[in-house]
């Protein structure tokens, strides 16, 4: 692969080169500022771009979105402090960076400790076929035959690359008292989980936090995976956190998430998949489909990537393909029609 490092900071810039070249990734390029960056970008399509957040001339949020609206390309954010900048983070995840990581450091020894960020382009280089590597694979069973009226209406959402907007669009435009589990994968970093969380807390009525493993679902919550280990939810309605399959290529998996409510789940609900490079979630809502789901997908047009919403499409597995600003009310239908059916 080749990789591209964006970054004002030249001990920074020197400890993405080492690390690139410890994992045997070559560099495509480097620029000081994002400025530099949307230039190179036009001229040299790198296989990934290593982006620095706070910068002079043009952040890495705004260089993020610039890129990807004419020079496409797949871009992770890389920032000293995640606490700082979170701000920027969910902004940049926005305009379509893939995912964020903390920049790798070089210790007393010399040593540069580049682990987390070596692990996340593998992953990237494995979404985007750069790389090759063992597909995930999970064993087919048959859904949930039973009814229980008992477990709320579930609204399950998968998104990736332009992800934390449009999870803000749709959640901004839900009622507080919406009356369905509202459960989330987002292709994101454990640590930035949280900040995550508390992102789209503020910009919606509803409730948002971290699943917790063994939670029970409540409906007009918003429950977001918190990265690292696969999210699922049980027959009795628990989240639960589960390492297996170790082979899938994101962590956590929107289809995960997305089988278990089609096999175990009692109660058929409302499942979207939204932007995001890759088929993460397709074979996921083609299962809650075939369970009797209402699945839904988001189109090209106000897609930052089309690639997982192209893919369930593909399989089969949507029943509606709706631009961004449409979903959340074609959800809120969904809802009110199944509320009607059991009044």
């Amino acid at each position: 692969m080749r990789i591209a490092i964006v970054n004002d900071l030249a001990i920074a810039r020197e400890a993405l080169s080492r690390a690139l070249d410890e994992g045997g990734y070559e560099t495509a390029w480097i620029a000081i500022d994002g400025n530099e960056a949307v230039t190179k970008a036009h001229k040299d399509r790198a296989d990934l771009i290593l982006m620095d957040l706070v910068m002079p001339n043009l952040d890495g949020a705004a260089a993020t979105k610039q890129i990807m609206k004419s020079a496409s390309c797949p871009i992770l954010v890389v920032t000293a402090s995640v606490g700082a900048n979170s701000e920027l983070v969910y902004e940049a995840m926005g305009n379509g960076a893939l995912d964020a990581t903390t920049t790798p450091h070089v210790g007393p020894d010399g040593i540069v400790h580049a682990e987390t960020l070596l692990k996340k382009i593998e992953q990237i280089g494995l979404i985007t076929g750069k790389l090759k590597g063992e597909q995930a694979s999970w064993v087919t069973r048959a859904p949930f035959a039973g009814k229980c009226p008992t477990h709320p209406p579930f609204l399950a959402m998968g998104s990736s690359t332009g992800g934390p907007q449009a999870l803000a669009t749709i959640l901004g435009a839900l009622p507080a008292d919406f009356p369905a589990v509202i459960g989330i994968v987002q292709h994101v970093d454990t640590e930035f989980a949280p900040g995550l969380a508390e992102w789209l807390d503020q910009r919606t009525e509803l409730a948002v936090s971290i699943a917790q493993p063994k939670q029970h679902a409540r409906p007009g919550h918003v429950y977001l995976a918190a990265g690292n280990e696969h999210l699922r939810v049980d027959s009795i309605g628990r989240f639960i956190y589960t390492e297996e399959p170790l082979t899938a290529i994101n962590r956590p998996s929107i289809d995960i998430l997305f089988k278990s409510l089609a096999y175990a789940y009692p109660r058929p609900g409302c499942a979207v998949l939204l932007t995001g490079m890759g088929r993460d979630g397709a074979e996921g809502l083609k299962a809650m489909r075939d369970s009797g789901w209402h699945t839904l997908a988001q189109d090209k047009a106000s897609s930052i990537v089309y690639g997982m919403p192209k893919a369930a499409v593909q399989a089969d597995a949507v029943i509606e393909v709706l631009p961004l600003k449409k979903i959340a009310k074609a959800i809120r239908s969904f809802f009110i029609s199944i509320e009607e059916e059991t009044a």
